[in-house]
This record gives structure tokens, C-alpha cells and sequence, in this order.
């Protein structure tokens, strides 16, 4: 299952046509102690680029934007209950949706693993 970075720190793991989408490593340890998420729900359309779900940390609250353009299958409902999960386990069940891809070569403009890893060095 290939894994995708946006400059944004959301990852996409993509099976078939189908996504799963969250925030890395990288953005949880930014954040700090995360408090509260809201994931999309199901059925809902996003375009690459938008805003589909919200994190809040002690710290701060932050957009979480669609990498690609697709349509909402399921939102995480662990977050819900327990939003910790996310500094737990950001790139596996802390997962904040899945959605059906509209067009995968939108897959072309993220960075891979390797690239995102080697570019939040530079930041």
C-alpha cells in the first residue's frame, strides 16, 4: 500500500481506489497533546486542497485538508471518543477518514515516505 505526504504534514495511504487519510508523525509532535478531532462524514465530496476535518491540541486547532479529490466512505470513530489516539498512533489508527478516489494521478504531486522524511528535516 503505497503512503503519500502533503507539505500540509497529511499522509495518504492508498489501496485500489480507495484512501485512508491522516496526519503525521511529524504534525501530532507540532501539535502537542491533542484534544479534540471532527472527521467528515460519510457521502461528503472533497476536492484536494480542502479543508475536510478539524484537530485541536492544548496548543492550537488545525485544518486537516483532502490530499486528493474524493468522496468521504468513513470517518474514524475512534478519534471521537478518544483523540489521543492520534499522538499515539498519527500514521496508523489515528487515522481521520477514508474516501473513494475521483482521480488517482492526483496521486502525482505528493511526495513519497523517503521525500516527506528527508523535506521536514529542512524545516
Amino acid at each position: 500500500m503505497p503512503l503519500y505526504f502533503t507539505k500540509e504534514h497529511e499522509w495518504i495511504r492508498v489501496e485500489g481506489d480507495t484512501a485512508t487519510v491522516g496526519i503525521s508523525n511529524h504534525a501530532q509532535e507540532a501539535l502537542g497533546d491533542i484534544v479534540f478531532a471532527e472527521v467528515p462524514e460519510a457521502g461528503r465530496r472533497v476536492s484536494k486542497g480542502q479543508e475536510a476535518a478539524v484537530v485541536e491540541s492544548v496548543k492550537a486547532a488545525s485544518d486537516v485538508y483532502a490530499p486528493v479529490s474524493g468522496e468521504v466512505t468513513e470517518g474514524n470513530p475512534l478519534i471521537a471518543d478518544d483523540p489521543a489516539i492520534i499522538n499515539r498512533e498519527p500514521e496508523g489508527d489515528g487515522w481521520f477518514f477514508k474516501l473513494k478516489l475521483f482521480n488517482p494521478q492526483e496521486l502525482d504531486g505528493l511526495m513519497d515516505e523517503n521525500s516527506y522524511r528527508a523535506w521536514i528535516q529542512t524545516l
